[in-house]
């Protein structure tokens, strides 16, 4: 459940606090798509300002105390203008609040930003490389089984979301839930995604995680991101070559 009473108390706090200062309040993520899970996803709010010395932070520094206290993520807080010219560098980020958000205050500012889609390319790749040296990383640093699943289950959402994006990047649009997104790659890259579906059965509560072997998962879950981030590079590379 979505708890919009929080949400909206935490808004009107933000208007008292920012007053003429607060552009908007928009609402992101799963929490504004419908899939949504208590236990896993966060309530992922911006906050777009005017303008943001250290006197107007100051003057925001109660509300978002409040909304942290409620055991929630600090807001995203940015500036209109920030927010334009952040869209070459958070562009997988950009597009996922543009493809999942509700306005909560003020003006749509992402309905009409523009990014680039070249930088969400090199952007994609980046951050297959970079999130699959973290996970080996924490692998070798010799985690028992519930460490590694606890890896498992905090990574997933992440190399979901840049599957998602690898599709984008491969002029694919991506289905709307994790499930799909996942089998769908699966096809067009020919990999194995049944470490995937595996923790989504545990996190949905379809199955349980002492069904399963943690190695196992582990092993097929290592070797899909690989073969996914290869795959990508190999693609978008050729993709670049005959266009030049």
């Amino acid at each position: 459940m979505v708890p919009e009473k929080q949400i909206d108390d935490f808004v009107g706090r933000m208007r008292l606090a920012a007053g003429e200062n607060l552009q908007s309040v928009i609402l992101y993520g799963s929490a504004a798509s419908g899939e949504f899970h208590a236990e896993f996803s966060n309530v992922n709010l911006l906050c777009v300002l005017r303008e943001a010395s250290y006197a107007t932070l100051n003057a925001l520094a109660p509300a978002v105390d409040w909304w942290t206290r409620q055991k929630r993520h600090v807001p995203l807080l940015l500036t209109g203008e920030e927010l334009l010219r952040s869209a070459d560098v958070f562009s997988i980020e950009l597009l996922d609040m543009q493809r999942r958000h509700r306005v909560l205050f003020g003006a749509d500012v992402l309905a009409t930003l523009t990014i680039p889609m070249h930088f969400h390319r090199a952007q994609v790749e980046y951050e297959l490389r970079e999130k699959t040296i973290l996970l080996r990383e924490r692998l070798l640093a010799g985690p028992n089984k519930k460490q590694m699943w606890e890896l498992l289950r905090g990574s997933l959402s992440t190399f979901v979301t840049l599957f998602r994006h690898s599709l984008i990047a491969l002029g694919q649009t991506p289905p709307e839930s994790k499930r799909e997104t996942i089998q769908v790659l699966a096809q067009r890259i020919q990999f194995d995604p049944s470490a995937f579906v595996q923790l989504l059965d545990i996190r949905e509560q379809k199955a349980d995680e002492k069904q399963f072997d943690a190695a196992d998962v582990f092993a097929r879950y290592l070797a899909a991101i690989q073969q996914v981030t290869a795959a990508v590079d190999r693609m978008l590379d050729s993709e670049e070559l005959r266009g030049s």
